[in-house]
């Protein structure tokens, strides 16, 4: 049933997608008894409590300031640096309980209530680092709310790509040169929450916890159901958990899909190993 409404959740246009909702359902698969109502009504009573200190003139900048103001200050949230691992960073119940997170689900908390209070923040998928963006008049405001919401100048984020792209990668051109504006493009809702479960998905894959790791794949497909790589690690989860029909599905589709993909033959060769285990449960 969870998943029936999560589908329904994420099955509309990208732009109607709750981005709260959906990522408050997420936790439902290891928090089971989780009340999404009760922190989307968090959500709101945090922008509650900001919009009673802005007045109805205020500026985007000054916005932007009494919302940081308000949750990294007041509030007290924070990049969790100690513990950058622990799965509760990903998910939105405990960032909002905890008041501590990774980048993307700061950035969640950050964008949804500044949403509420006037501000069309948007998501960036910057390489290994996401962030905030915001359209103003004078251009555009790149924010760090993995860093208190601390606004990040042009030679800030080329360090950023330097540490994380090995020169020689960028087709013979200078790193230094090349345009900003094509890694702070705006990430789709769906690619939100994709990000979000990718890190889950690396998390429980190093804890080796498959009963986890097909949870989350299982939303990831219905996120994107066209995520193919995904289609496949769920065969391969569902044979680890000896779940030997469904394991020959998925990766029969993603054969089916991916023909010509380079593990093509390994795979096949697998099919070959639960057909036959297949054949010996009848």
């Amino acid at each position: 049933m969870t998943l029936e409404r999560f589908a329904r959740v994420v099955g509309c246009g990208d732009a109607r997608i709750d981005l709260a909702e959906a990522c408050l359902m997420i936790a439902q698969d290891a928090y089971p008894g989780l009340d999404v109502g009760r922190y989307l009504g968090d959500i709101e009573r945090m922008a509650l409590r900001l919009r009673g200190r802005m007045p109805q003139s205020c500026a985007a900048g000054e916005r932007v300031l009494a919302l940081n103001d308000f949750l990294f200050d007041d509030l007290g949230y924070s990049g969790n640096i100690d513990d950058y691992y622990d799965p509760r960073n990903s998910y939105l119940n405990e960032v909002i309980e905890r008041r501590t997170g990774i980048p993307i689900t700061l950035s969640i908390l950050y964008m949804e209530v500044g949403r509420r209070v006037g501000l069309p923040l948007e998501g960036i998928s910057f390489p290994g680092h996401f962030m905030v963006r915001l359209r103003v008049r004078s251009g555009m405001l790149v924010l760090d709310p993995f860093a208190c919401g601390a606004p990040q100048s042009e030679p800030e984020l080329r360090e950023r790509l330097r540490r994380v792209i090995p020169e020689g990668l960028t087709d013979e051109v200078p790193l230094a040169e090349l345009p900003l504006e094509q890694f702070l493009e705006p990430a789709s809702k769906r690619q939100i929450l994709s990000r979000v479960l990718r890190n889950l998905k690396a998390i429980y894959r190093d804890a080796e916890k498959p009963e986890r790791m097909l949870e989350v794949l299982n939303r990831m497909l219905l996120v994107s159901p066209e995520a193919s790589a995904e289609l496949r690690d769920r065969g391969y989860v569902y044979e680890r958990l000896e779940c030997w029909r469904p394991a020959l599905q998925d990766l029969t589709d993603y054969v089916g899909r991916e023909p010509d993909a380079p593990d093509a033959h390994e795979v096949r060769v697998k099919l070959m190993e639960l057909s036959a285990r297949c054949a010996r449960l009848n």
